[in-house]
């Protein structure tokens, strides 16, 4: 089973680059397996043309590692963060896709302008508060998670209903009941932060979408009585 957790995230970092959301060696994705306590990261610093499902370094949810020859991602305390504060996730991604890192370098939230949106979110894809120089110097990566969790406490949001938010200054991250779909919500905050930019280049007054086409979209797609896709 660690094996097959170590390839889930090995096919979820691929598919970020696949995808046109990260450069260089930015950017990382993870998977975690909550009933073993584990999860599957890349390694820090590892061009993505090298990684190999093995090269995973498995951590457990006291940010002990468990298994790997390398460091794990830098990043590891953000995610280990975000799984304990949301229970129902099993995938976390932060990458520097472009549109989405512009919003949060600029401090601003996503606005909701359409349905292509309103499929994902359920409501503006949010944005945290900027880290205090102590948070930096301190702990920088798990207070990273600490101000994610902090927002969503702050406004009651539900972490699936919004899978994703903007980091003030540096980018996104995204999560899911899986790796893949956590790249799945990284994909839609890039296309919808682009979507969204052009957006207000063409209609800088524009408001945001109408609160009766958002609840029809999210919900054929989210809760009990959603009917897109197949059963």
């Amino acid at each position: 089973m660690l094996t097959e957790l170590k390839r889930e995230a090995y096919e979820a970092n691929l598919a970020l680059q696949q995808h046109g959301l990260v450069q260089l060696t930015f950017g990382n994705a993870s998977a975690l397996d909550r009933r073993r306590g584990i999860f599957a990261i890349k390694p820090s610093g590892v061009p993505y043309a090298r990684l190999t499902a093995s090269d995973m370094v498995l951590v457990d949810l006291a940010g002990k590692k468990v298994e790997g020859d390398m460091k794990p991602s830098t990043d590891t305390p953000t995610h280990r963060r975000l799984y304990h504060g949301f229970k129902k996730i099993a995938g976390v991604v932060q990458s520097r896709s472009v549109h989405a890192t512009a919003f949060a370098q600029a401090g601003l939230s996503i606005p909701i302008f359409g349905t292509t949106h309103a499929d994902y979110f359920n409501g503006d894809i949010p944005i945290t508060r900027k880290l205090t120089a102590m948070e930096i110097e301190d702990a920088y990566e798990a207070s990273t998670g600490h101000i994610i969790i902090e927002r969503f406490l702050a406004d009651d949001l539900d972490p699936l209903d919004n899978p994703g938010i903007l980091v003030n200054r540096r980018g996104p991250f995204a999560w899911g009941a899986s790796a893949a779909k956590a790249v799945e919500a990284a994909v839609a905050i890039e296309t919808i932060a682009h979507l969204a930019m052009m957006t207000m280049e063409l209609a800088p007054r524009l408001k945001t979408i109408e609160p009766e086409l958002h609840d029809k979209h999210f919900a054929r797609k989210h809760g009990s009585n959603a009917y897109y896709g197949q059963p």
